[in-house]
């Protein structure tokens, strides 16, 4: 904790020193804005906590005016108005400062709450048991590669009252077959006519008998103390849902590597902050859990969006209970190992996330929906619809300067950010407890990969956008091997 808690501070010092490497008006009111809006959510959540409540979630957010919504609609319009009175107003100019208000903000605000998220999961670490009777769900389509696999590490995982159901939906291929296998090991097996994955999970919910339903896809493994930690934070009747922690299980080469570090260093940092206040925005299909009564009463997962793990979550906040993630309950899973599957992947993946966006979009102005509406749902449009642009217009204009013969311009900039990203991967990777070869790839979240997934979001939201017709895309299914990874 001790060394996380250092890198954590030298990264805000060098986010700090950013101002004195590039002195400007324009710089230092990006820095102003981007900080003080964090600072001002911490010292919020300092307070509420000195009320000696256990959860900021379960503390009054009192905040009759601002919220992130309302700021970040705002922001746009502060900077057009700043540049035109210095009389330097240019679209790329514009765009750029509002990305780094927004890299200045999701650092001063994501960093210390990952380390503190850590620090209050070590202390959480010798509780006592919680074990409900749980089901756990497995919706499979064509998945003959992987099932077995799965169904063993769950077999194996160390919960003394579960129910396994695999739920067969209309597969061609032989997964009922070897699902069919289990059944002598109390197995439960469902056959039915393909109709989906929210439909095939809405089925074997009506089949289920626990208290607490977990899903776990098809091609992923969870270890022997996953379920154990899962169900840890239902302790707390407050709780809808808990996040499990994804892992990369194939990690072959260089893009299952960079999948591996974005999962780590980008997801977990993000979700870990969300947690402290109880607003974890996606339970994914890969593991999650939910109370049973907010699957029936309303919550159940609807087949009208491309991602339904993400759409049932939304459903689970607006309820006004709290959720959270677990990054003690792991699931590795299979990543896409070619370029062609990574893109299918992230299409769907992506797509999804702009129509569950759209079909939640009241979220984004009324207040009685919580955190929902003042933190996690701004976060969500800022991550997934400027933040790509923003990157793409960097790129546009680093060609610009490129070509103009001032390329060497943007290595200070460019050296300043990679080194930055390091430190946030090797802090995420120490939270985690990851393999520290990782960190290699860092650079390639500044350049390289990220404009890659940037592309795809930004095509995603121009399909959504254009009511573009979508169809389920998927990557192929190799039968990944731990290839080291500790189960």
């Amino acid at each position: 904790m001790v060394k996380n808690s250092i890198i954590a501070a030298i990264i805000l010092v060098l986010l700090i020193s950013f101002v004195i490497i590039i002195p400007s008006q324009q710089t230092y009111l990006s820095f102003g804005l981007g900080s003080a809006v964090a600072l001002f959510l911490l010292v919020h959540f300092v307070v509420s906590t000195s009320t000696k409540k256990k959860k900021i979630s379960r503390v009054a957010f009192w905040m009759p005016v601002f919220s992130l919504s309302s700021f970040f609609i705002l922001l746009p319009f502060v900077f057009g108005a700043a540049l035109h009175f210095w009389g330097a107003f240019s679209v790329t100019t514009w765009v750029l400062l509002i990305s780094l208000t927004m890299t200045m903000y999701y650092n001063f605000l994501n960093v210390p709450l990952a380390v503190y998220q850590r620090y209050q999961e070590i202390k959480q670490l010798d509780s006592p048991p919680h074990v409900p009777p749980m089901t756990v769900l497995i919706p499979a389509y064509n998945e003959e590669k992987v099932i077995s696999r799965t169904i063993e590490s769950i077999l194996e995982a160390s919960y003394p009252n579960k129910e396994i159901i695999v739920i067969d939906d209309g597969s061609k291929d032989r997964t009922y077959q070897i699902a069919m296998g289990y059944a002598n090991r109390g197995v439960k097996v469902i056959h039915r006519p393909n109709g989906g994955k929210a439909t095939a999970l809405n089925h074997g919910i009506l089949f289920s008998r626990g208290e607490i339903i977990v899903i776990v896809d098809a091609d992923s493994q969870i270890t022997k103390n996953t379920l154990v930690e899962l169900v840890k934070p239902f302790r707390d009747p407050a709780v809808a849902a808990v996040a499990g922690n994804i892992k990369v299980l194939n990690r072959r080469n260089f893009l299952t590597n960079c999948q591996a570090l974005e999962y780590i260093a980008s997801i977990n940092i993000y979700r870990r902050a969300l947690d402290v206040f109880g607003s974890v925005t996606v339970v994914p299909g890969a593991l999650g859990a939910y109370r049973r009564e907010i699957l029936q009463s309303g919550g159940s997962y609807d087949p009208d969006t491309l991602v339904e793990d993400f759409d049932v979550t939304i459903k689970a906040l607006k309820t006004g209970q709290i959720v959270q993630a677990s990054t003690s309950a792991i699931s590795y899973t299979e990543a896409p190992l070619a370029v062609k599957d990574f893109m299918k992947q992230r299409l769907r993946w992506y797509r999804g996330n702009f129509q569950a966006m759209w079909k939640h979009r009241d979220a984004i102005f009324n207040s009685r929906y919580g955190f929902l509406q003042k933190l996690s749902f701004p976060h969500m449009v800022i991550s997934m619809i400027f933040l790509p642009l923003a990157g793409l217009v960097n790129i546009v204009s680093s060609i610009q300067i490129i070509a103009g013969g001032d390329g060497m311009v943007l290595v200070p900039t460019f050296g300043f950010f990679c080194f930055l990203q390091l430190l946030l991967s090797i802090m995420a990777i120490q939270l985690d407890g990851e393999d520290m070869k990782l960190s290699l790839y860092s650079p390639l979240l500044i350049l390289g990969y990220k404009q890659i997934c940037d592309f795809v979001m930004m095509r995603s939201f121009f399909d959504v956008l254009t009511r573009k017709k979508l169809k389920w895309t998927s990557a192929q299914r190799i039968g990944a091997s731990t290839t080291g990874q500790k189960l």
